[in-house]
């Protein structure tokens, strides 16, 4: 899903920095640097796909060659600490394509840098990750100075204003959001969580690992570790300044939450537990928040006035609109819609007719509940045959744009994304009217804050709207259960008997599904022999497509799809699945082509997905077909609908094999049969998906790798992850706050903080400035200043009594003067460290002054601290914001952890005992990530776990201390291998080259 990241930061020449080698690595270019007299060659950097100088009016043409004008920026800037430039990093949306992408950056640029004066050095990038998604993104170096026909001015001031920075960050917001939109792609960048301030949130997803390693050669920093540590410390920055934005980004996805969701958010948010408590204590007394009291495992549940007010709306919309009675449709146009049907062949039962009666009965409201495969798409296509001869217009939408499609080839309605059509009437098109008629198919995926705008609009111009759906299916991703309450609340009709399949054992089963008998389903599939076990995931993708591939040649004109949970699984299917074709010879020749995705061969005969919705080419993300002709430059292909699709490759990429498709992009869809592999990451709602989209037969296979059992399988496929709404519990008076909910009036709060932890000859003050009274001159010590002495560690707390102590006490405490020579040389070292990082974070080496500085400094260390740098720098690389942070004086964090490496050197049963809790804590997050299908996330914490045990092999000590606690670290039996090897055994690691790849 698109992300938002945009990153502002200087490039000088204090952190040894050169703005040419810059953008050499930035533009993946060879480039001289004159100042120094050395070639910057970076011209095997792979992922530039574009790469262009902007200049504005009046700036001299030849500054369009990079390596003339950062040349002549070096030249200009004389100061040995001069800034040289600006660098603004923004991340690209992966659902576009890269023509778009492109654009879409240069415009941005154009307007926000080089209209305003600035040159501009853009390359966009567009990196393929480990999960083989891809990471497109853009580096924009900016000139600093004035630019006129005769070069260089003086520096502009303004454009280092904070306030800039702000518009940049929410200008490319609106851009993208924007853009988007016209491309009709169904992904947004959520404003809320963007904007603090003016500012907002990053997410934590960064581009590039942001591992730091330190060894005794030196310092190699990987590029993003001081970005993702800056982000996460700004953020909880403005997490404390302005607790909503939190609390508005944690209701982007759910209405509700618990305690447990907040220290999440915080964790995530913030650097240290310092920080931690501090935006943990701004969220919990922010006055937004609302207590709704205890769900039904008993965890205290919460929400905040905002997603309230947004749900009270909602229901004021949708009652009005029950109440009114404007749309009706007489019964002649009806039944003329109905004889129309019939003689194409169509009749509706009961149901389908009851629910006809509903939508056209002349309420502004209709809702229509209906089972996967009962015929809604049939039944709204009388109606709007019904409605339009009324003299209604009927339009359709649906949030995604595979769900419109199908919408609009079942039921006839012209049909769109909501965001299209939200965009439409954002410029004033499109806007509904008294006389329109909105079909909101697939409404449960719809969220509450959306389908509130959109009944708002149709309540307040007096328009009809039929909302069609099943609560039971896939959930919204956006906050809130709007469809499943709206029903619960206005009554409506159900359609229950499937018409999709031709069975009626399979009838049976999929009402079982959209009733939450999952179990029952999976027993009546076992019945008939469509549920198999294998030994291993991987022995059930085999068997799957094995499977597959007979029943494809035995029946080639019956319609099939593969379905699973994760991209990863699909992308392994497809290649799968394909080998089998090429094998039966039903594949012309390769051609290797780069699209979207990364690196693929296609052939004439291949099935293939388009993954990006264009109105030019009539296609959607998710349609299917088979391509006919395809070469290097274009490609032809037959859709499933029967029409012919040819496209150049330059203006449309996205497109991948469509052998295997994910769960997500399978609602609405119908085949003769599915082929599904179960995965952990499934719950109730997908599987009622994957079980449902079949005609005649649907095959679900599984391994017990990931399933112990059959009834393991039924659990998994069981939970019940539905969204709530904040209106689901029973509620005070939203308008109480927090503390007011639990009795405890502010004064009384605070007089209770106060008697814990400040002195009593302080709190007559603290009552005096509660009750108003204080003198003008009176000041009164935090509750945390009161407490600050008892708090850290010994060394912590004699360096900051020595700070305080007159010059003159060093000669008299000899304790005093070694503590601080131990800090002068922390601030040293961590200063030599800290400006390597800098040089190799810019694409640099470490200039040879550098080098004797950081060697001059270790020594320093070493003579006041035995060890000490070697455990310093062990310390940064867990923690790279330790170095800057010490380098600067601020030295506490960095004394804690210094203390924490040494004792962990010394004290082999603290190492011992530090291994043990790492490495059960990274199994239990390995485990629910699996278990979450965030097989990114997986993948690298095994990763850390594979070179745990990899290190071992090297750390006798520590080996033989750890052979008595081999349960505590999961090994149940003994294999005859080393330690590390029996963990790597146990845990199916494989010890490749130091690193922890997963079986």
């Amino acid at each position: 899903m698109a992300i938002y990241h945009l990153h502002v930061k200087v490039i000088g020449r204090k952190a040894g920095s050169s703005s040419v080698a810059s953008a050499a690595y930035r533009s993946a270019s060879r480039l001289r640097d004159e100042r120094i007299d050395r070639v910057q060659d970076f011209s095997k950097k792979r992922g530039v796909v574009h790469s262009e100088v902007l200049l504005p009016e009046n700036a001299p043409e030849h500054w369009s060659d990079r390596e003339r004008l950062w040349n002549d920026v070096e030249a200009f800037e004389v100061r040995k600490d001069a800034q040289l430039a600006r660098e603004v990093e923004f991340a690209i949306p992966r659902e576009m394509t890269k023509r778009q992408g492109i654009e879409l950056a240069r415009d941005f640029v154009q307007a926000e840098f080089v209209d305003q004066g600035m040159i501009a050095d853009l390359n966009v990038h567009w990196d393929i990750g480990e999960d083989w998604m891809p990471k497109p993104h853009a580096h924009v170096m900016l000139t600093m100075r004035e630019v006129d026909e005769n070069g260089f001015g003086p520096k502009v001031r303004e454009w280092n204003r904070t306030e800039m920075v702000e518009r940049w960050r929410e200008r490319w917001a609106e851009h993208v959001n924007e853009r988007l939109a016209e491309l009709d792609i169904d992904a947004r960048i959520d404003h809320r969580s963007l904007e603090a301030q003016g500012i907002g949130l990053e997410p934590q997803s960064q581009i590039g690992a942001p591992a730091q390693r330190i060894d005794g050669e030196g310092i190699e920093a990987a590029d993003r570790a001081e970005m993702h540590r800056e982000i996460a410390r700004n953020n909880g920055e403005h997490i404390i300044a302005d607790p909503s934005v939190a609390l508005d980004a944690i209701t982007h996805q759910q209405s509700t939450f618990t305690q447990r969701d907040m220290a999440m958010f915080a964790h995530r948010h913030s650097d240290g537990i310092e920080q931690f408590n501090e935006v943990m204590g701004a969220m919990r007394n922010a006055p937004d928040l609302v207590e709704l009291g205890k769900d039904s495992r008993g965890q205290d549940r919460f929400t905040t006035r905002e997603m309230i007010d947004a749900e009270q709306r909602l229901h004021r919309a949708a009652e009005m609109m029950a109440e009114r009675e404007r749309h009706e449709v007489n019964e002649r146009d009806t039944e003329a819609a109905l004889a129309r049907a019939e003689q194409r062949g169509l009749v509706l039962s009961g149901e389908q007719a009851d629910a006809l009666a509903h939508v056209t009965d002349g309420r502004d409201l209709g809702i229509v509940v209906g089972y996967a495969g009962t015929g809604k798409s049939a039944m709204l296509g009388v109606a709007r045959e019904a409605w339009e001869a009324a003299g209604y217009e009927v339009r359709g939408v649906a949030l995604s744009g595979i769900a419109a499609e199908n919408l609009e080839s079942g039921s006839g309605i012209s049909s769109r994304t909501i965001a299209s059509m939200e965009h439409g009437w954002e410029n004033g098109r499109d806007l509904l009217a008294s006389r329109d008629v909105l079909v909101i198919d697939e409404a449960g995926m719809v969220g509450t804050r959306q389908m509130e705008r959109v009944l708002s609009h149709a309540a307040d111009v007096g328009a009809k709207v039929v909302l069609v759906g099943d609560p039971q299916q896939l959930q919204s991703i956006e906050a809130g259960a709007a469809f499943r309450s709206i029903h619960e609340r206005h009554g409506g009709v159900e359609i229950g008997t499937v018409r999709r399949h031709r069975e009626d054992w399979q009838r049976a089963a999929t009402r079982y599904l959209a009733t939450g008998r999952t179990q029952d389903a999976i027993h009546a599939y076992d019945s008939h022999d469509m549920v198999h076990e294998a030994q291993t995931r991987e022995q059930a993708r085999d068997v799957l497509i094995d499977r597959w591939d007979r029943d494809r040649q035995a029946e080639p004109d019956r319609s099939r799809i593969i379905l699973t949970h994760t991209n990863a699984e699909v992308r392994e299917l497809n290649e799968a699945a394909r080998e089998k074709m090429r094998h039966a010879g039903d594949l012309g020749d390769d051609i290797r082509l780069t699209v979207e995705r990364g690196e693929r061969r296609f052939a004439s005969g291949d099935r293939v997905m388009f993954l990006q919705n264009e109105r030019g080419l009539g296609v959607k993300n998710g349609t299917l077909g088979t391509i006919e002709q395809v070469s290097v430059q274009s490609m032809s292909v037959r859709t499933d609908d029967g029409r012919n699709v040819s496209f150049d490759l330059k203006d449309y990429d996205r497109i991948d094999h469509g052998y295997a498709a994910t769960i997500h992009k399978a609602q609405g869809m119908t085949v003769d049969r599915t082929h599904v592999l179960a995965t952990p990451g499934l719950d109730a709602h997908g599987s009622y998906v994957a079980l449902s989209r079949h005609r005649d037969g649907m095959d679900l296979h599984y391994g017990r790798d990931d399933f112990a059992d059959q009834d393991r399988l039924a659990r998994t496929l069981s939970r019940d992850r539905a969204k709530d709404m904040a209106t689901d519990y029973e509620q005070l008076d939203p308008a109480q706050d927090y503390a007011e909910r639990r009795g405890i009036t502010f004064r009384a709060r605070v007089a209770e903080i106060m008697r814990k932890v400040v002195p009593e000859q302080v709190r007559d003050r603290i009552d005096r400035l509660l009750d108003g009274l204080h003198s003008p001159g009176d000041s009164v010590p935090s509750p945390a200043d009161a407490q600050r002495p008892e708090r850290g560690s010994a060394d912590v707390a004699a360096a900051q009594r020595d700070s305080m102590r007159p010059e003159r006490m060093e000669e008299e405490d000899p304790e005093a003067a070694l503590r601080k020579a131990r800090t002068r040389a922390l601030i040293r070292h961590a200063g030599a460290v800290d400006a390597i990082s800098e040089a190799q974070e810019m694409g640099g080496r470490a200039s040879p002054e550098q080098v004797k500085e950081l060697n001059d400094a270790r020594k320093d260390f070493e003579d006041v601290r035995p060890h000490g740098w070697q455990d310093a720098e062990a310390a940064y690389a867990k923690d790279g914001d330790l170095a800057r942070e010490a380098g600067s004086g601020k030295v506490n964090r960095a004394i804690r952890a210094l203390q924490l490496e040494t004792e962990l050197r010394t004290d082999p049963q603290r190492r011992a005992d530090r291994f043990v809790e790492r490495w059960q804590k990274l199994d239990r997050t390995s485990q629910r990530q699996y278990q979450a299908g965030d097989m990114s996330g997986y993948q690298s914490t095994r990763m850390e776990m594979g070179s745990m045990a990899k290190s071992l092999e090297r750390d006798p000590q520590l080996e033989s201390l750890l052979a008595n606690r081999k349960r505590e670290l999961g090994i149940s039996f003994e294999s005859g291998r080393s330690l590390g090897r029996e963990l790597a055994f146990t845990h199916g690691i494989h010890l490749g080259r130091g690193r922890g790849l997963g079986l």
